[in-house]
């Protein structure tokens, strides 16, 4: 059937294979054309960044804007019937773990620790085993299982998948330069493709920059600055241009601020650093365990239970324990509902752990978020603190969850301030970082990403000896 599919066919294959040899070797000349040897070898070099950074801004809107409707189907479901999420929540579950599972199981989970681990691989020697960890493939099977795991009320983000993506999509288009290329940095290609995602996601190009330096790598900066910048304002525009000008939580208001309001800040930080420590130290204990599960079946069982623990939560106790969050930070910020019922950061808290574990894909960044706006409101109610006093120690408490997560203050804090623009308070947001990131470190210490990752390479180390 193949081989005469390919006979009849032959004159069509022969005139795409000259087809592509034509427009390469017209390529060549145009480049061939230009006189001055440094400039030449600039734009080179430069090219693959920019059309990296272009298609991650196009794929990473298009997305947020499925993950918006898995989402808003959520809402749609629960509000026609709550009780369909029994049935709902464990079915998704189990899809979401059984595609990752396979087709692609390095597509699991986040996405920034595979995207570090691939950083380490990018070496002449290891640089092949970077596939198991970004392909296409993997950008696939991550969009379509986090997609079916937010729409069955699991609490995952897009943040992590997107950076996962974008270091698949910036490997590709390094794989796809032809032999007479000069050699671009496959290590730079994907540090710029890793920011870009992030700049893309929370449009945070400041963000983005700092996420790179700060967590991704050790490479002195001035090596790959030029490339990361561009990556990172190419890819934001990119989104900027599509979606319109936005702020990932809007404009909560923060001015008129009580001069002792530092000590509710020292608190949110401390308690919201110490939870967010927790909760991965929480989360890698059950990955730890589920590795004595041998059989699908019992990991097929587990998808079930992990399932309707979720979906008990969300019937019984509050819908704020379905998804990423985010409406949840937005009505704390923008509204005057500064608190939350006492067991809401509890289910914030206990919710990415069940859903994580799971084993299907979804990121930690946004529901860590949400976990610590709500321990901020926590934190608010037991000072009394309203208005901007109260949307400041939210904040704090965003800056502090992901901290303990991360254990880069840096860049939650600027995160943080780009997604609300809140200048004003940038002191603030770093004190918190810094105060969490200190409280963690007794904790844990190493970050819940570098656990990951070294995971992820003793995995692919076995499978390269077997």
């Amino acid at each position: 059937m193949k081989y005469t599919f390919v006979r009849k066919h032959l004159s069509t294959i022969r005139r795409i294979k000259k087809a592509k040899e034509a427009i390469k070797a017209l390529l060549k000349a145009r480049v061939d054309a230009i006189a001055n040897k440094k400039l030449k070898q600039n734009l080179l070099n430069a090219i693959p960044f920019w059309v990296g950074a272009f298609i991650t801004g196009v794929v990473a809107v298009i997305y947020a804007k499925l993950f918006m409707i898995a989402e808003r189907g959520t809402i749609y479901l629960f509000h026609l019937n709550k009780w369909v999420f029994m049935g709902v929540t464990p079915l998704c579950f189990i899809v979401s773990w059984w595609l990752v599972q396979k087709y692609a199981p390095f597509a699991r989970g986040s996405g920034i620790p595979q995207v570090s681990a691939a950083i380490e691989l990018a070496n002449p020697k290891k640089y092949g085993l970077v596939n198991n960890l970004l392909s296409i493939r993997v950008l696939l099977i991550k969009i379509v299982s986090s997609l079916i795991m937010v729409f069955g009320g699991g609490a995952v983000g897009r943040e992590g998948p997107t950076i996962q993506i974008a270091g698949s999509i910036f490997k590709k288009i390094n794989d796809w330069l032809p032999e007479w290329y000069p050699k671009v940095s496959k290590k730079n290609m994907l540090i710029t493709g890793a920011a870009s995602g992030l700049a893309a996601a929370f449009n945070t190009p400041l963000g983005g920059i700092v996420f790179a330096i700060e967590e991704l790598t050790k490479t002195h900066f001035s090596y790959f600055k030029s490339a990361l910048l561009t990556g990172v304002i190419i890819a934001g525009l990119t989104a900027l241009n599509i979606l319109g000008p936005y702020l990932y939580l809007g404009y909560p208001k923060v001015n008129n601020l009580a001069w002792w309001v530092i000590f509710p800040v020292i608190v949110t930080a401390v308690l919201s650093g110490y939870l967010g420590c927790t909760m991965t130290r929480i989360i890698l204990y059950i990955l730890k365990k589920k590795k004595a599960l041998k059989t699908n079946r019992a990991k097929f069982l587990y998808c079930i239970v992990a399932g309707l623990v979720i979906a008990s939560a969300g019937i019984f106790i509050s819908f704020e324990t379905f998804g990423t969050g985010k409406e949840l930070m937005q009505t704390l910020l923008l509204t005057n509902n500064k608190y939350l019922e006492w067991y809401v950061p509890l289910l914030r808290f206990f919710g990415p752990v069940v859903s994580f574990t799971n084993g299907g894909a979804g990121g930690v960044f946004a529901p860590s978020l949400s976990a610590g706006a709500s321990v901020g409101s926590w934190v608010a109610e037991w000072f009394h603190l309203v208005s901007s006093n109260a949307n400041l120690i939210v904040l704090c408490g965003m800056v502090s969850f992901l901290t303990g997560v991360t254990r880069s203050p840096f860049t939650s804090s600027i995160l943080v301030l780009e997604m609300t623009t809140a200048e004003s308070i940038i002191f603030y947001l770093m004190i918190a970082g810094l105060a969490a990131n200190l409280v963690s470190s007794f904790v844990s210490k190493h970050s819940f990403y570098d656990q990951m990752k070294e995971q992820y390479l003793a995995e692919i180390d076995t499978e390269e000896k077997n």
